[in-house]
């Protein structure tokens, strides 16, 4: 086979077992899932703290319920009053394009905390139908059948 008929997938070969085990067990390490996350929170004992790092404003148009608001430009000065270092922490911020869950997991990193960033934020968390908190109260948008499947509770993955 040559060069040209590599498939363009496959022009950077996948890396070797044990490194690509290593790899995805970090990733795991540091990220959870909107879907995980639901799924703990709803068993009534989570294990963990979840953070919302928006400000003020997004927070009000809506957030996840039961989570902690803590604006990542606040962590510094307020992380140590309103969480436990013992208790783990996964942060949330907008969604994929935005990387403010990142910095906030940073930031809790920097002072001691364990944390894990939710991957897909507050987008995916509304994507796959999951409650969001309002000022009007709780609502809940129909799942978008592009990451959820329709009438499943989660992908089964």
């Amino acid at each position: 086979m040559t060069v040209t008929e590599i498939s363009a997938a496959l022009r950077m070969p996948p890396a070797a077992p044990a490194e690509a085990a290593a790899f995805f067990a970090a990733r795991l390490a540091f990220q959870a899932d909107v879907s995980d996350v639901h799924a703990s929170l709803e068993s009534g004992a989570p294990g963990f703290v979840l953070v919302d790092s928006r400000g003020p404003e997004a927070w009000a148009q809506g957030h996840i319920p039961g989570a902690v608001h803590l604006p990542t430009a606040e962590i510094p000065g307020r992380a140590a009053d309103l969480l436990d270092s013992t208790v783990p922490v996964i942060t949330y911020c907008w969604g994929p394009g935005c990387d403010g869950a990142t910095r906030a997991a940073l930031a809790l990193a920097q002072l001691g905390f364990h944390v894990k960033e939710m991957i897909g934020g507050m987008e995916y968390w509304t994507r796959e139908g999951f409650p969001v908190k309002t000022p009007s109260g709780t609502t809940r948008q129909a799942p978008d059948p592009l990451v959820a499947p329709p009438g499943a509770p989660d992908c089964a993955c």
